[in-house]
């Protein structure tokens, strides 16, 4: 970026490199429908918020550590805004929880995270999602996994990828087995007050880079380079 004397002619991209982060497959679901993972503003977190108070499971399961999907619609949509606007702030090169949403055809269908602490030192990302209870069972789930781990291990050069989820969360453990994760442990933890088996999954460069064809999605970038600059990577 050219040095400025002051700020007043920098554009958001200039000031927050991260919000011009975009990740597109024009095909990942194979039905001719374009996949996308944007940075959040504030007019996709609203529609996200939106969709999250209509539902993300059913009533009878948690499949997150936190249950914010508890509460009234609206309750739960100020958990999306305050969560997403906290996270927001805290991005540094020193940990990220960079958010983004996901789009099937322009439109928002859910949320993919790639978490980390000291990615210049580990190259370790964690992966995690969600996506609006009306999208789900379409293999939504799957394409935009795939589409997040290009951006770890193209887009940032990550060495391996690794995620988590509840024994009782067979979709979601059924998505990380499919994309291609291997088995990495387990621990009991404690869910709104009950223990529960927390399968752990790890993802190594190597095994991406052997992935099938299948899972080769043809994929353009923007902002990456922004973002990398913005986090110190290499």
């Amino acid at each position: 970026m050219t040095a400025h004397a002051d700020a007043s002619d920098l554009s958001l991209d200039d000031l927050w490199p991260v919000s011009a982060l975009r990740v597109v497959s024009a095909d990942a679901l194979g039905d001719g429908r374009s996949l996308e993972l944007r940075y959040l503003d504030d007019e996709l977190v609203v529609d996200l918020a939106r969709l999250a108070s209509r539902g993300v499971h059913s009533p009878d399961t948690m499949p997150f550590d936190v249950p914010w999907t508890r509460g009234t619609p609206v309750e739960v949509a100020r958990s999306v805004l305050a969560y997403q606007w906290g996270a927001r702030s805290r991005l540094s090169p020193e940990s990220w929880a960079l958010e983004l949403g996901v789009l099937v055809d322009g439109v928002p269908v859910g949320i993919q995270a790639l978490q980390t602490d000291q990615f210049l030192v580990t190259r370790t990302v964690e992966t995690g999602s969600w996506l609006g209870l009306e999208h789900q069972g379409a293999g939504i789930g799957t394409a935009m996994r795939h589409l997040a781990l290009h951006l770890a291990f193209d887009g940032f050069g990550a060495r391996a990828a690794t995620t988590s989820a509840w024994e009782d969360n067979p979709a979601s453990n059924a998505v990380t087995r499919k994309v291609g994760y291997e088995r990495d442990g387990a621990r009991t933890e404690v869910r709104e007050g009950a223990p529960v088996e927390k399968l752990r999954y790890r993802m190594r460069r190597e095994a991406w880079e052997a992935r099938p064809a299948e899972q080769r999605l043809d994929v353009s970038y923007a902002g990456v380079e922004g973002t990398r600059r913005f986090f110190g990577i290499d």
